[in-house]
């Protein structure tokens, strides 16, 4: 059986925690709201009617691709492009290749720091690997003119970032939705994640402070999955809707079942 990632590779150790998916997420919501082509994810009203959700299936999607076997990998990223597709006609324009580009850029960037953030530094080989899984999903979805090795992508990303983020309109609405479906407290635990994981040019975009308050903590959030307690913090942290769809993330406390579902798109 061949998997369109391999069973060693270190992608599939950073999107089987829920911790690093959770931070990718973060990154991702931020990235989201400033990006110049969120008029798309608002095309729909699926964004701002349940940006939690629309964004844990962006997410869902990458993941159930990590841990697929080859031909269903396959079948998912069709499924993506078919979805887009969609939404193409309905609009009678066509999603710019660097705004696909930016989302693949945002998997792969949250992947290693988130990773890095709540584990250990990656090796180089390491951050290829995940630069590489991404890559192939790209090429997949027909994405043209993408970066041929990690070092290409990072000089890439960096250009991305200063061209294609912008603080809107569309911005200050989604960060207000965030606020409504996440509540004060988590709000702020968002942002306060936002500026420990972001890139400083998306830190100054939103207006944040340059330091987060949760850089201190990180240490005894790790030390609370060795004894064990991060399940009664993300009980108190997280929205209940989501509890249940989080804990399933753990792929590696479960090996046991590999099977991953998702059924929400743009």
């Amino acid at each position: 059986m061949e998997y369109f990632v391999d069973k060693q590779s270190i992608v599939r150790e950073i999107w089987g925690d829920s911790d690093t998916i959770l931070l990718i997420f973060a990154g991702a919501s931020a990235e989201f709201a400033l990006n110049k082509a969120v008029d798309w994810l608002y095309f729909t009203g699926q964004l701002p009617k349940d940006p939690l959700g629309r964004l844990f299936s962006t997410v869902s999607y990458a993941r159930t691709i990590v841990f697929a076997e080859k031909q269903v990998a396959f079948n998912a990223i069709d499924k993506i492009n078919a979805i887009h597709g969609s939404v193409e006609k309905s609009r009678g324009k066509v999603i710019p290749n660097w705004a696909y580009k930016d989302v693949l850029f945002m998997l792969i960037d949250y992947s290693i720091r988130a990773y890095e953030i709540l584990e250990r530094k990656l090796e180089r080989q390491e951050r290829e690997a995940v630069f590489k899984v991404f890559y192939e999903v790209g090429k997949r979805m027909h994405i043209s003119d993408l970066p041929k090795d990690y070092e290409a992508f990072k000089v890439m990303r960096h250009a991305h970032i200063k061209q294609h983020l912008y603080n809107s309109d569309f911005t200050k609405d989604l960060y207000k939705q965030y606020r409504k479906h996440l509540g004060l407290i988590r709000f702020k635990l968002l942002i306060e994640t936002q500026i420990m994981l972001t890139p400083q040019t998306v830190v100054r975009l939103l207006e944040l402070r340059k330091i987060s308050m949760l850089k201190p903590l990180i240490s005894v959030y790790k030390m609370s999955r060795i004894i064990k307690l991060d399940g009664v913090l993300k009980s108190v942290i997280l929205p209940s809707a989501y509890k249940k769809q989080i804990k399933a993330m753990n792929i590696s406390k479960h090996k046991s079942s590999h099977r991953i579902f998702f059924n929400q798109s743009l």
